[in-house]
């Protein structure tokens, strides 16, 4: 479905798709839809799984679930009420390159785990047009900036790697000026496994980096968390690496264990449930940006008391 028909026909005749919308309630009301698949920015995500919900139909719905956690809370909440799955689109969990991750920390392959380091880095400012802003620097639309769809991804992933973080903390900051929303972010936190945790997210950087690094008392493992590249565990006796690449339809592996579970057997590993956990650590890491995010601050953005606060004087 798409608002523009003609695009969406045009989709539909390319794909051999049988049928198509432009409009999201007949696709929705489509007695033979079994299950709505929402891919729209988040700014829409809360509203049309609600929709999804009343109809009676699972929902999968993409990542980050919404644009903060009370929007999560709701969506999670009504599913519940009708005995309904929700399903969010944290498609690395199945990843071959992720699991392979969670098998060697499952056999002690780097010791205890003492400290997780995440660092991502690009120069999104060079690019961007500010008199035609992508929805992703749209608070409304995105819930922040893009911070909120890439960070989800990396969060989500150390969720189900390492289970809920905990103690979370963060600053952001807005420095390349390009829109309202921060481009800078930093965050600390605990794994249930008592390692400590640091991240950073530079959206206005020169150097491109994007690197996730888990050390242990025995050794260190070291993978990004987009590209494609081997994964590497680095001990005593050597660096071993595992050649995993992304399989050709990156969320097919994960939309299966959706498949398998509306069919009675089998569990998907990411939902409602998990991913609202995740959007409570970026609130918390954002709130103090934003002054607060359990009501629609996207509303009031003449108020968020971290997007003024850079003195032109002191950083150049």
């Amino acid at each position: 479905m798409r608002r523009d028909a003609a695009k969406a026909a045009d989709y539909a005749a390319r794909h051999h798709v049988p049928k198509f919308y432009a409009d999201a309630d007949h696709l929705i009301g489509d007695p033979e839809v079994d299950i709505v698949y929402i891919a729209t920015p988040p700014g829409t995500h809360a509203e049309y799984a609600l929709r999804v919900c009343q109809a009676g139909k699972p929902a999968y719905v993409e990542k980050p679930m919404a644009r903060n956690a009370t929007e999560c809370e709701t969506m999670l909440s009504a599913f519940r009420q009708a005995n309904l799955p929700l399903f969010v689109a944290y498609y690395r969990r199945r990843l071959p390159r992720f699991l392979k991750v969670r098998e060697w920390l499952d056999q002690n392959a780097i010791g205890h785990v003492t400290h997780i380091n995440y660092r991502y880095s690009s120069p999104r400012h060079q690019t961007t047009d500010k008199a035609a802003l992508p929805w992703r620097l749209d608070a409304e639309q995105a819930g922040g900036g893009i911070f909120l769809d890439l960070a989800s991804h990396t969060l989500d992933i150390f969720d189900c790697i390492f289970g809920p973080l905990e103690n979370v903390s963060g600053l952001a900051a807005n420095l390349a000026r390009i829109s309202p929303v921060e481009d800078m972010v930093t965050m600390q936190f605990r794994a249930p496994c008592g390692a400590l945790g640091t991240a950073s997210w530079n959206l206005a950087g020169l150097a491109r980096e994007d690197i996730i690094e888990i050390t242990g008392t025995d050794g260190r493992i070291s993978l990004t968390c987009f590209g494609n590249e081997p994964v590497q565990r680095i001990t005593a006796a050597g660096i071993e690496a595992a050649d995993l690449p992304n399989p050709k339809h990156i969320q097919q592996p994960l939309i299966q264990t959706i498949v398998d579970e509306l069919n009675g057997h089998g569990q998907c590993p990411s939902t409602g449930a998990s991913a609202l956990r995740t959007n409570r650590v970026m609130d918390k890491v954002l709130e103090g940006y934003y002054g607060g995010r359990a009501d629609a601050f996207w509303t009031r953005p003449a108020t968020w008391p971290g997007a003024g606060k850079i003195s032109e004087d002191r950083c150049h």
